[in-house]
Formats: C-alpha cells, structure tokens, sequence
C-alpha cells in the first residue's frame, strides 16, 4: 500500500545528477522528513512548493530508501521531454515514463542493434549488491587503467538509476564510460529493454571492454534460500553465455556480518551460483601465496568448491576456480572518488567483502586484454 501525505518543501538537503533531496515540513504538525524528486518524474520542487509524498518507506524506518518519495507538485507541473520511442518503464504504474531505448526502431542506434549478435568475448561480471560496484571497478583499474566500462542497472532493487550517487559520481570522474538500465529501471545514460540487449549495448554501442550487471541500491532478502533479489546474478550470466561472453561471478563475501549465512561466504553466493545457474563462470579467488591468505580464505575457498562448484558440477555445470592476484586491491580500493560501504560497514570494517569484488573485477580486466 501507499502511504500519502502532503507537505511543504522547506529547503534543499543535497542533490546529485537526476535527483534532488529536499526537506518537507508536513501538514498537521507532522514534522519535518527528507524527501527524495526524481526529475525525470516530477521536475525539481523549489521552497514553499506544496508536494505530495509517499511515505510508507519513511514511516517502516526502512534503510535504503527510507525516505519519503515526492510523487507530485499539486500547483506545478513538471516540463514535458520530447521522447522519439516508445517504450515505457515502470509499466502500467502511475510513474510510468517513456524512455528512448537502444533498441528501439526509433533510436539511432537500432541498426548498430539489429546487427548486434554477439559480445564477441567481452567479460561480464555480475555481483550481488550494488556497493560492489566501486570495488569491481577499483579491481578492473589496477589491472587495466584504460579499459572502458559500463553498468547495466537491473531492475532487481531501485528502478530509478538515478538513485545511486555511486554511479553518478564514478560517471563525473570518467571511471564508468556508460550506466545502461535495463528492463524496467530507467534513467541511465541509455535504456535497454532486456539484460541481453543491454550487454549488447554495452560492447557494440559504448564500446566497452568490460560489462558490470548489478542491481541497484535496495537489495531484498527474506532470509529464505530462494527470496531474495540477487538470485537474478544468475539470470545475467544466463545472458553473457548466450550472447558469447565470458561470466565472472563476484561472489560475495564477509569477514564481519553478523548473520550467520552470509559470514563468509553467502548463502546468496552459494544459491545463484551453485544452484541457479546453468551456465560456467569463473570465480575468482585469492591465491594461496598471497601474503594475506589466511584460515578465513581458506575457508571461503573450501566453501566455493563445496557449496557452489560441486553441486554445479552434479548438474553438468563446470565453474572455473580462478586464483587472481591481489597485490595492490587494498591501494585501488582507497583510491577510489567514493566512499566505501556495505550493509553499512566501511572498507576498514569489512574488506573482504571490498577485497573479493576487486578480485572479480581484476579477473574480468586481465580477459579483456586477452580479447
């Protein structure tokens, strides 16, 4: 259900490329919140604005995403854009907008589409969370400083890509060539309608020697073994394989969650992995000589094999363990333009969780070289 209230914006908070977080005092002696304007949806609300909000993410006190959503500007209507396509995102919702896409007939890029066949080996990395994201770049710049990237956003968590001020800042510092959003998220650089034309995208339109598909901010999880958003990791390497790609699968991993299941590694590494998916990949490791290798990768290495390669294997499925070096991840993972954070934990509170993304992203660097 929605919750609505209305209230007045009383001032602007902070604000990144497509969206503005504003302050809102409430009507009835309700207080004041923050409150998020996408302006591809609602224009940008300015002080003394009357708004209407939805507030059911306020008020369950939710992390991500927990502030209200300005769902319209009573006494203004936002500016109408000039969109040539036809496709429509958030389908059949009252927010649903039209949205230029690769693949539409209507784009200038729909011969470079309808040509488009294969990824010709270009990696794919696919991750669980999207705090992932700076690391996995961090990982594809110490091995390979000039290779081109993009982001396909999937529609697993925030539809908006706009939400993520990770990815707008690694745009404003040239570390991400392009965010794609694919299926029914919107407001990337380009829009695509699947994951599979988004990859295709990715390599024949931005020209990019490396692909990275993760779900926005939000990642839901029920604690159950199949109810959660990042089972859709395996969908996306489902995509790579079939377009001609080389998967590489950042699992996921914690040295100081205290949940029981995705200590180490987790339960969700082990699931989308080992269980959903039908096509190999490459999951990369730190090797034994590293001088950091210890009893706790040992322990996330014995886990791959037993939990993710051997009942793969069982259904015909061969990963590949892949030992990637990690000298020099802990400097690329610092030297990154955004702050470093997990499920609220920083790089110094959980760098394994950082450490095993860099890794995903250096294994995926050193194919692109080879391609």
């Amino acid at each position: 259900m929605l919750r609505w209230e209305r209230g007045t914006v009383t001032g602007a908070l902070d604000s990144w490329p497509g969206v503005d977080r504003l302050e809102v005092e409430l009507e009835e002696g309700g207080g004041t919140v923050p409150a998020l304007a996408y302006r591809e949806l609602t224009g940008r609300p300015r002080a003394g604005e009357p708004v209407l909000l939805n507030t059911n993410a306020l008020r369950r006190e939710l992390g991500t995403g927990g502030d209200a959503m300005v769902v319209a500007r009573p006494e203004r209507l936002p500016e109408s854009s000039e969109v040539t396509g036809h496709m429509v995102k958030a389908r059949y919702t009252p927010m649903q907008t039209m949205v230029d896409a690769l693949d539409d007939p209507a784009s200038p890029h729909y011969e470079t589409m309808r040509g488009a066949k294969r990824l010709d080996g270009m990696p794919v990395v696919v991750a669980d969370l999207h705090s992932s994201l700076p690391a996995l770049i961090a990982g594809i710049r110490a091995e390979r400083r000039s290779a081109r990237i993009a982001y396909v956003h999937t529609d697993a968590a925030a539809l908006p890509a706009a939400y993520s001020r990770s990815a707008a800042r690694l745009r404003e510092a040239d570390l991400l060539a392009a965010v794609i959003s694919a299926g029914q998220s919107f407001g990337g650089d380009l829009e695509a309608v699947t994951v599979h034309s988004a990859l295709l995208g990715a390599r024949h339109v931005v020209g990019a020697d490396v692909a990275l598909v993760i779900q926005g901010p939000g990642n839901l999880g029920t604690g159950t073994g199949w109810g959660f958003s990042g089972v859709q990791t395996a969908e996306a390497l489902h995509a790579a394989a079939a377009l001609g790609g080389e998967g590489v699968a950042a699992l996921r991993v914690s040295g100081a969650d205290e949940r029981e299941r995705h200590r180490g590694l987790s339960h969700h590494s082990t699931t989308a992995y080992g269980r959903a998916l039908l096509a190999p990949a490459r999951l990369p490791v730190l090797p034994r000589t590293d001088s950091r290798y210890n009893t706790f990768h040992e322990s996330v290495r014995k886990q791959v094999k037993s939990s993710i390669m051997k009942p793969a294997k069982k259904r015909g499925v061969l990963h590949q363990l892949t030992e990637i070096d990690g000298k020099g991840l802990r400097d690329a993972l610092e030297e990154m333009p955004v702050r470093m954070t997990t499920m609220g934990r920083t790089l110094a509170e959980d760098p394994a969780a950082f450490l095993y993304a860099a890794l995903a992203g250096r294994c995926a660097a050193a194919l692109s070289r080879r391609g």
